[in-house]
């Protein structure tokens, strides 16, 4: 029996020991287990739309490379991806893969890198920002030999921006429902401090505006006039989501509409999932439906599989792609670079952008029918 209890406590102080370089587990969502997975993978929430696709490419590319891993979904709560970024480092994960729930925080960036380092193993983020200053998230990256997968956001504020000033310029006259020489638009934002949001929000706009100036025509107007400054409607929840957008375009219609002659004439979205919901209340009001309804313009951000069929399908006017399998194929790059003990940025395919040791840029693209 002695014997019995001494070889049982040696293999409890084994385990208690064991770091962030422990040994390799199954992959696939998050279940119980005792052994370690070479990367742990955690998303901000796994209802977003987009990042559904990056992990379904992220998956498959960790496994063609005999990786290991674990999906943790925090579910929008930053108190709860600390609390699975705790319990990934306990049980011995190498590479932890963060899309952080506080996007721009700094604070909660340094937090995660600072128990990483403790604990032996390394950090790649992704897809949310760490800071609202590139300078600042450069130095902090490059202190813990971590980096950042994602874009430069400003490029698909940009991107839409022009996309949109372009298409009202050549049907203008079909845009302005009411024949008074302007454009009435909503815009739809995701989320208050995100910093693409802030980027899609402005550019989106401001772009458009540029484009129609430069040719003579007045700058968009905002459909409600009473207000002067955040020119948005808010997801409030954060989310991104066709719900939110859906419920501000049926309360916008109630006051704005073509009976009014005030109607909403374009709908600006900070991504697709918010077009796809202002769609649907357009749709539920006798718009978009098709050959001989009107259509109103909706343009959104990240070409997912339910905008481009819209877009296909004439109901929605145009998307701003987000390459998610090329986020998550330099994502997977990365976290096998860490782990075998290389530079993070190093190995990365042309297609891509490396923005010095700390940074990998996945290129935005137009997509239009």
């Amino acid at each position: 029996m002695k014997k019995l209890l001494s070889v049982l406590l040696a293999v409890f102080m084994v385990f208690a020991l064991v770091g962030c370089s422990g040994s390799n587990g199954g992959g696939g969502e998050e279940t119980p287990t005792s052994s370690a997975e070479d990367v742990a993978v955690f998303w901000y929430t796994n209802a977003d739309v987009y990042l559904s696709s990056v992990r379904a490419a992220l998956n498959k590319a960790l496994e063609s490379a005999g990786v290991s891993y674990k999906d943790y979904d925090a579910n929008g709560s930053q108190a709860e991806q600390t609390n699975q970024i705790d319990t990934a480092i306990a049980a011995g994960t190498k590479v932890l893969v963060v899309n952080q729930v506080d996007s721009g925080s700094e604070d909660v960036a340094k937090t995660i890198l600072e128990k990483a380092e403790a604990a032996g193993c390394k950090v790649v983020f992704f897809n949310r920002a760490i800071s609202q200053d590139d300078a600042s998230a450069e130095k902090l990256l490059n202190q813990y030999g971590s980096a950042f997968v994602g874009t430069d956001f400003t490029q698909a504020g940009h991107m839409e921006g022009k996309m949109v000033g372009d298409y009202v310029l050549a049907n203008y006259d079909t845009v302005d429902l009411n024949g008074d020489g302007e454009i009435s638009y909503v815009m739809f934002k995701g989320d208050e401090g995100n910093a693409e949001a802030i980027a899609r929000t402005k550019y989106g706009q401001e772009d458009a505006d540029a484009v129609l100036t430069a040719a003579g025509k007045p700058a968009l107007k905002y459909y409600d006039e009473n207000k002067t400054e955040n020119k948005y409607l808010l997801d409030a929840n954060g989310t991104w989501s066709a719900a939110a957008a859906n419920e501000h375009m049926e309360t916008v219609f109630a006051q704005y509409n073509e009976a009014n002659n005030n109607m909403v004439e374009l709908v600006i979205a900070n991504n697709d999932e918010m077009a796809l919901g202002a769609i649907q209340s357009l749709q539920n009001h006798g718009y978009n439906n098709g050959e001989g309804t009107t259509t109103i313009p909706v343009f959104g951000v990240d070409a997912t599989e339910s905008a481009r069929n819209a877009i296909d399908a004439g109901t929605m006017t145009g998307t701003v792609k987000q390459d998610a399998e090329g986020m998550a194929a330099v994502t997977a790059i990365i976290a096998q670079n860490l782990m075998a003990g290389e530079a993070a940025v190093s190995n990365i395919p042309d297609a891509y952008e490396p923005v010095g040791t700390w940074r990998v840029n996945i290129p935005y693209s137009p997509y239009q029918k």
